[in-house]
């Protein structure tokens, strides 16, 4: 079965603009890529909100008598993948709440890693969750009085939650984004006409036709309503920074701009340093659509080797009701990517991919170009090897399931039945960035996790609550035989 990454989440939000609601469901339009599970938008007139949420893409959840019935000239979206919390319509965001503060939505990128510490903490004091996200938890922070005499609810809270997170958060008559103080997660800020948006991706903010203005701050808080734009530094003794390389790797749109670095020249750029490190002889360089395009190219251009686009890709796969059976074999393989034969026939072939997580996808490309006549297949990863899990909202699986966690490098190139086998390294990724290594995230390569978490205590919180639930349960069930004798 095919494992690819998912995707964090996609948020949007957008104040002052009298169809707000419609602009932030074209942004999460451009940011679906994000996010394939749930989608939500919720808008504010300045009194009253108005949600709606459902499973599914974004054109599956809203039509234009919905979008038309979102009043107001706030509004937020989400777009979303279960990264923690199961995949259900009560976790689907933008969450929602009612308290002394008045009314809050929330829209969350991002892993807390004191999720279940906090949790565990706010229910004790008698908090209760409708969700098992832990985006609830900073609502349940924000909606809190004020604690120590401060000012400004937004720093209190966003000062106690550790990990990954970009929010867009909206008041009846305010729209709000931040950042981690880390930086994990982008954010950035626009203008149409007289609106203020922000946004996860530049690429949202072009089919709007919103200007940039700028990056969101690691660790900045951004407050906007009717006076403009204030900006608030939570954070000032943070210096480390740590934003996700893999947003460069994968996750992005080539279209997007993070850090005034355009995300497909990078690509292209990783693709010229594999070359650079692992030069080939070759007759033809394949690309596995659509993420590994960029690096493909970068690799023909520097190499010099021609450059085919031999894997076709159905851009109109859904999920089947049938289960595929022997009567086609690899149906989930092949319903994706179609090969063009005529293409790599006795050819010495160079295909490349952006990472290899599990490796069972990689190893069906590789038998599907041998089987059409290729002489040779060369594997090349545009990212070094995934050694660890992510603990800041990228669902990679835990590190038992990581092929390359597990296994040598000849191990893997023989699992995949490849000729060679080549990824790029950690210095040559971070040199396509053009940023120092210090400003990024690697801990899925280098296991350096810049934000420390005890996944014992994560483990003893959540089996404590179970017993809890357990034992509540059982009592439960002991009062009920108590009143049928009785």
């Amino acid at each position: 079965m095919q494992f690819y990454p998912k995707h964090y989440c996609g948020v949007f939000g957008v104040f002052g603009h009298p169809n707000a609601a419609e602009l932030v469901y074209y942004g999460l339009y451009a940011l679906q890529h994000r996010g394939q599970e749930s989608a939500g938008i919720v808008a504010s007139d300045g009194r009253t909100f108005r949600a709606h949420r459902g499973m599914g893409l974004v054109s599956q959840v809203f039509d234009g008598d919905i979008l038309h019935g979102l009043v107001g000239n706030i509004a937020v979206g989400h777009t979303r993948y279960s990264t923690t919390g199961s995949s259900q319509l009560k976790n689907a965001q933008p969450l929602t709440v009612d308290c002394a503060r008045g009314q809050i939505a929330i829209a969350h990128n991002g892993n807390l890693t004191n999720a279940a510490r906090l949790r565990d903490e706010l229910e004790t004091r008698g908090s209760i969750f409708q969700t098992t996200v832990d985006s609830e938890i900073i609502l349940h922070l924000l909606a809190q009085p004020d604690a120590n005499g401060s000012k400004n609810p937004f720093v209190h809270s966003l000062r106690k939650i550790e990990g990954a997170y970009s929010l867009v958060i909206m008041t009846e008559k305010e729209l709000i984004g931040a950042r981690d103080p880390f930086g994990f997660r982008p954010l950035c800020i626009g203008r149409l006409d007289n609106a203020w948006v922000l946004s996860s991706e530049t690429c949202a903010l072009d089919l709007i036709h919103a200007k940039f203005i700028r990056d969101v701050e690691p660790g900045e808080i951004v407050i906007i309503n009717e006076q403009g734009l204030q900006s608030i530094q939570a954070f000032p003794e943070q210096q480390r920074r740590a934003f996700c390389i893999f947003e460069y790797v994968y996750f992005a749109r080539p279209d997007s701009t993070i850090a005034n670095r355009n995300v497909y020249k990078v690509r292209v750029e990783m693709g010229r340093q594999l070359a650079r490190e692992f030069p080939i002889q070759a007759d033809v360089v394949v690309p596995v659509p659509d993420s590994g395009n960029c690096a493909a190219l970068g690799y023909s251009l520097e190499s010099g080797i021609r450059y085919e686009m031999a894997f076709v890709r159905n851009h109109y796969v859904g999920r089947s009701f049938l289960q595929p059976s022997q009567l086609i074999r690899d149906f989930n393989v092949r319903v994706k990517l179609n090969l063009i034969a005529d293409l790599v026939r006795d050819k010495r072939v160079v295909v490349v991919d952006d990472s290899i997580v599990r490796g069972t996808t990689c190893k069906a490309r590789v038998n599907n170009l041998k089987e059409a006549g290729a002489r040779a297949v060369h594997v090349l990863v545009s990212c070094p090897p995934h050694m660890n899990p992510c603990v800041y909202g990228i669902d990679f699986p835990d590190r038992s399931k990581l092929m390359a966690a597990n296994n040598s490098l000849e191990e893997i190139r023989a699992y995949l039945n490849a000729d060679s086998l080549h990824y790029l390294s950690q210095d040559g990724m971070v040199q396509a960035t053009g940023l120092p290594r210090e400003s990024f995230c690697m801990a899925c390569y280098d296991g350096n996790y810049p934000v420390p978490f005890d996944p014992s205590m994560d483990k003893h919180i959540i089996e404590r609550r179970s017993g809890r639930v357990a034992g509540l349960t059982e009592t439960l069930a002991r009062e009920r035989a108590q009143i049928k004798l009785l």
